[in-house]
């Protein structure tokens, strides 16, 4: 057991119901007294049955997107006390332990501000999820792959894909599906950014971060994750994901963004 409070977070909409119980089984079956915010964004409150002692459900229908729902829950775990706070996508699910080796390497070093482990198809390969701080071009050249040949490049760089596969490094840009946040930095740098629906709020936030804190990938633990692009297959998901490309760099830079090519640098110079 742990003397800090550990708390996460899973934001629904109209889930599948056994992927959601495979996740919160994953949980619950481990040795921690974690609280457990279930955030639904769906019409109606049919997952209200899932609350129980350490799953708190609350309905949230006005649906103010992803990154809005899990700050709700980060308000309650800082209300709690808690010191660590886990962001977990419904489509995760895990076999083993991910969650003591997280939190005792992030509290061993207090300038750790989040963390991903490595995450996994369900078909055991991995995704490449850790990545250099994205320019236009990259969200371009990632969505139409092609010219082949400059797209093997530029993937194998921004994707990080050269690096060991059992290397933990600090990384500029983690992905949301399952991270874990040091919550006093989360009081310092702020919570998600809600002007972002959905997608690249991950993105938003582990920039912000890797400002003043490290945030580390972690493959010596591993999850599964079910990851399906949206935005690939219906035109509204596009749609929003376009909108919140448009909102990230106006917000960080489109083409002159300074902070972007040192932050990359720095992150590469780990691998020399």
């Amino acid at each position: 057991m742990y003397e800090n409070v550990v708390s996460a977070s899973i934001v629904l909409y109209n889930n599948d119901v056994a992927e959601l119980s495979k996740i919160i089984e994953s949980i619950f079956k481990i040795n921690i007294n974690l609280t457990l915010y279930l955030i639904d964004n769906s019409p109606k409150d049919d997952f209200r049955f899932l609350e129980k002692e350490g799953v708190f459900y609350i309905h949230n229908p006005s649906n103010p997107g992803f990154g809005a729902a899990h700050n709700i829950a980060i308000h309650k775990a800082m209300d709690l006390g808690s010191n660590y706070h886990f962001v977990i996508n419904p489509d995760v699910y895990f076999e083993q332990d991910v969650v003591s080796p997280m939190i005792e390497f992030m509290k061993k070093d207090s300038l750790i501000g989040m963390m991903m482990p490595q995450i996994l198809n369900l078909d055991g390969t991995i995704q490449n999820l850790p990545k250099l701080l994205p320019s236009p071009w990259s969200i371009l050249l990632r969505k139409l792959k092609s010219p082949q040949q400059a797209y093997h490049k530029f993937i194998d760089q921004y994707e990080l894909r050269s690096v060991p596969q059992s290397k933990i490094y600090n990384t500029p840009i983690l992905s949301g599906c399952f991270t874990l946040l040091n919550i006093n930095a989360i009081k310092e740098i702020g919570m998600y950014d809600d002007r972002f629906f959905m997608y690249f709020e991950d993105w938003d936030l582990s920039r912000r971060m890797h400002q003043k804190y490290k945030t580390i990938y972690f493959p010596e633990v591993s999850v599964y994750h079910g990851y399906e692009s949206g935005a690939n297959k219906s035109s509204r998901l596009f749609k929003i994901f376009i909108n919140s490309a448009v909102s990230y760099f106006n917000k960080w830079g489109w083409f002159f963004d300074s902070e972007r090519k040192t932050i990359n640098k720095e992150a590469l110079s780990q691998f020399k």
